[in-house]
């Protein structure tokens, strides 16, 4: 049974079964540290910039930071909502210096994230548990899946792959070859079959042998065409059928080098398949790791996983905590 902790899946998933816990939290704080460096290089210099000739934090400041925020990618909604409280400090004389200045920002980018991390995802008592991924072809879907089968596979876990993008050429192919990396079973078809049949037999394969987990790869081209969401809508109805509650978790694979463009692909999304987190890839890729608040407000959707690398262990539970700690360690 998948258990679920704030930010994404229990910890004891990722890293040795035997690493103490105090052990596993400091190594996801460093990775994490380490993969926004780029944002927190920006958005830390630029900070030190707003207020360096200023003699005390006021409102004029704060405008300047506007600008600062945008550039780390948090949108103008999100910046609008996070400067709109810290004027509120400012005219109440709670922010004096730069000091205070960060701590009021680190609470509020916090705040912002835990909303959305309240999104709860449904505990399975009987296997399988069904993951759906989704998303555009070029963020990172297949490498993702191959990761997490890699995580669960190491902890002791039964995973089954279901490859369901039969539309994409070679996508069959490169799950086939992460299921060769981490001794996976792939379900599959042949090339434009339909994916709602491959997901129907991957299913009953799982419920006969008692598999923990299926893992289910999705077509990720024309996310703006009625025929791709309607596919992903009978594939819903699909896996109802056969596993009742299932898809028990559907995740949507986001860029993070993309930025705001990827909001509107995650609305598109989130309406046809019900999404109910966020996977961000290549956040180690970007200076505009803000774009992770961006998000969590505008989808309310929590971010999951984030993706910090390109070996099979870079994908790792996201912490709202970490994320907002590592950009003004």
């Amino acid at each position: 049974m998948l258990v679920i902790i704030e930010g994404g899946m229990i910890q004891s998933l990722f890293g040795r079964a035997d690493q103490p816990e105090e052990e596993k939290k400091t190594s996801f704080f460093e990775r994490m540290k380490q993969a926004v460096t780029r944002t927190r290089e920006n958005l830390t210099d630029r900070i030190e910039e707003v207020v360096s000739f200023r003699k005390e934090i006021d409102a004029d400041t704060l405008d300047d930071l506007e600008a600062t925020l945008i550039s780390a990618d948090l949108g103008s909604a999100t910046t609008r909502e996070v400067l709109t409280a810290m004027r509120e400090k400012v005219d109440r004389k709670q922010i004096g210096d730069t000091g205070e200045l960060k701590r009021v920002l680190k609470d509020e980018l916090l705040a912002i994230l835990n909303r959305a991390a309240d999104s709860k995802v449904k505990v399975v008592a009987d296997p399988p548990e069904v993951i759906l991924v989704v998303g555009v072809n070029g963020v990172g879907k297949t490498t993702t899946i191959g990761k997490l089968a890699n995580t669960l596979r190491a902890q002791g876990k039964t995973v089954l792959l279901a490859a369901a993008d039969t539309f994409r050429a070679a996508a069959i192919e490169q799950l086939e070859i992460w299921g060769e990396r981490t001794g996976t079973e792939v379900i599959k078809t042949k090339p434009g079959g339909d994916p709602s049949a491959v997901l129907f037999d991957a299913l009953q394969a799982a419920k006969a042998r008692n598999t923990d987990y299926v893992i289910v790869d999705t077509a990720g081209r024309l996310h703006t065409k009625q025929n791709l969401m309607a596919e992903l809508e009978k594939m819903c109805r699909t896996a109802q059928r056969v596993v009742p509650g299932a898809p028990h978790e559907t995740l949507l694979v986001m860029d993070a080098t993309t930025g705001q463009n990827g909001l509107q692909q995650a609305k598109v999304f989130t309406e046809a398949a019900g999404v109910t987190g966020i996977v961000l890839t290549k956040l180690d890729g970007t200076a505009k790791g803000g774009v992770v608040v961006a998000i969590s407000r505008e989808m309310n959707l929590p971010v999951r996983y984030v993706g910090v690398g390109e070996k099979q262990s870079d994908l790792i539970p996201f912490s709202a905590v970490d994320f907002v700690d590592s950009l003004f360690a």
